[in-house]
Order: structure tokens, then sequence, then C-alpha cells
């Protein structure tokens, strides 16, 4: 039986991102097929109501572990609070990854929501993992972004 892997909807191409495009990632697609894996598409910010497109949001205090934990914030460029949107929308993937029996997942990098090794923080690219790959990790979902897969799939 094929295993399911939870993955960011905009690497299988849907126009989830917040400026209404895709990343579909090829290299993505071929490591799924090669693997025989399953995707469950999500985009967490989708899940928990935003529009898209939507106002760009990036990090103002820590990552996705400090909001997750009530240390942290995410905000809109023009200065929105949105932690309760993440946070709404990290939850409904955990709760897609738990109906779905995902125990990985593959998650877009850099993203305030899906970030596995990097995000924004103010107007820097910092260490640091988005809010959902923080609840993702917490429940004990193994996290990888698509910049982690195999050098023989890229």
């Amino acid at each position: 039986m094929s295993e399911t892997v939870l993955v960011s909807a905009c690497l299988l191409g849907l126009p989830t991102r917040y400026d209404g495009s895709a990343k579909r990632n090829q290299t993505v697609l071929d490591w799924l097929a090669r693997e025989k894996m399953i995707p469950i598409p999500v985009c967490p910010e989708q899940l928990a109501g935003l529009p898209t497109p939507r106002e760009k949001t990036r990090f103002c205090l820590g990552d996705g572990r400090a909001v997750v934990t009530g240390n942290g914030a995410v905000i809109t460029f023009s200065g929105q609070p949105m932690n309760e949107p993440f946070l709404r929308g990290a939850h409904m993937a955990l709760r897609i990854a738990r109906i779905a029996g995902c125990q990985r997942a593959l998650l877009k990098e850099r993203s305030p929501s899906c970030g596995v090794h990097q995000i924004h923080c103010n107007e820097t690219m910092v260490a640091g993992v988005g809010v959902t790959t923080a609840l993702l990790v917490d429940a004990g979902i193994s996290v990888q972004s698509e910049e982690d897969l195999p050098a023989d799939t890229r």
C-alpha cells in the first residue's frame, strides 16, 4: 500500500500562494511518483479561511515555534496580526494529516506557514520554521522541504 504524505498545495501546482500563483515543482512531483506516495495537498492559509490572493505576511517576532507557544508574532506587511488565522490553519492541516494517516509532510521552504529551515523575519531571511511546520513536528510528523529531497532527484 502507498504512503500518504501531506504536501504544500502550491508545490503540486495549485494556485494557493499569497499572490494567487503556484510554485509547481517537478522534482517534488517526480519524487512522489518514484516513491509511490499519495500526496494530500494542503494550504494552511486557505484552510484558515484567508482569501487568495491575500496580503503577504512575515514574522516580526520569533518563528512558528514561538507563535505556537504564544511568544511570537506573524503579521501582514501592513502590520495586521495574523497569529490566530495561522494557528487555525496549522491545526486544520494537522487534522487532515491525521485523517489521511500522514506520518510525513513535504512543505514549501521559507513560507510563514510551511517553512522548514528558513523564514522571513522582518526584512531578513533567518533560520526558523513556519507555524504549520512547528505544529506538525510537535505532533510527531516528520517534515521536510522541497529543498531536502535527495540530490539524485533534484
